[in-house]
């Protein structure tokens, strides 16, 4: 994903600190998107996954909270950057309940503002590479049928193919030939590495029924 530009998606009903952030932003070698309020982001076309969100916090017709909460039901993966001129305690608790990596008063303190941008763009590399890595496993597992997984269950636990034979009422050599075919479909040319996918599968599985 090196080679992917992020995108900062700036939503200030100010047009004078959407031009002065803007600014500030591309001097900085980021591609910037402007919106005048939260109704003009959700209304514009799909976002870039590699980014993130400054937002103001007030704003007319759809506060920054409340696209905040808007954008978590959408299940948007992309960072948030609160700036306010207004906010208060509850806010910012509330914003940073609900995942912002940052919550910044005006007038905005530029250093502060490109630490928390870096810190955001960061991480949502590490969401799409982990999210990139969560599809892979999956379309790997989708090669092997009922049987092979059953197999593949068992040689993680650690069963022989004579074990793994009695359990499932076949001999080992018929073990042996969905283990070797295993093998194949994953992609994998160790035990070692078997059971290293297995591990990953599992985690995959257990981050897709988090809510």
């Amino acid at each position: 994903m090196s080679n992917i530009t992020p995108t900062i998606y700036l939503v200030d009903d100010d047009p004078a600190i959407r031009d002065s952030l803007a600014l500030l932003l591309e001097s900085h070698g980021s591609d910037v998107e402007t919106y005048a309020d939260a109704l003009a982001f959700l209304q514009a076309p799909a976002k870039n996954d590699i980014g993130c969100l400054i937002l103001d916090i007030r704003m007319p017709h759809l506060s920054g909270l409340a696209l905040q909460e808007k954008l978590k039901q959408l299940d948007s993966q992309l960072p948030l950057i609160f700036i306010t001129g207004h906010g208060d305690v509850e806010q910012c608790a509330r914003a940073f309940r609900r995942g912002a990596i940052d919550f910044i008063s005006k007038p905005i303190d530029k250093r502060q503002l490109m630490d928390s941008v870096r810190r955001a763009i960061r991480q949502s590399i590490q969401r799409q590479e982990k999210k990139a890595a969560t599809q892979e496993v999956a379309n790997r597992l989708a090669r092997i049928s009922e049987r092979e997984r059953a197999v593949l269950d068992m040689v993680a636990e650690g069963l022989s193919s004579k074990e793994i034979g009695k359990l499932l009422d076949v001999s080992p050599r018929t073990v042996e030939t969905h283990r070797s075919s295993l093998f194949s479909k994953l992609g994998v040319s160790t035990l070692a590495e078997l059971i290293r996918f297995y591990l990953c599968a599992l985690e995959a599985s257990r981050a897709q029924t988090i809510p």
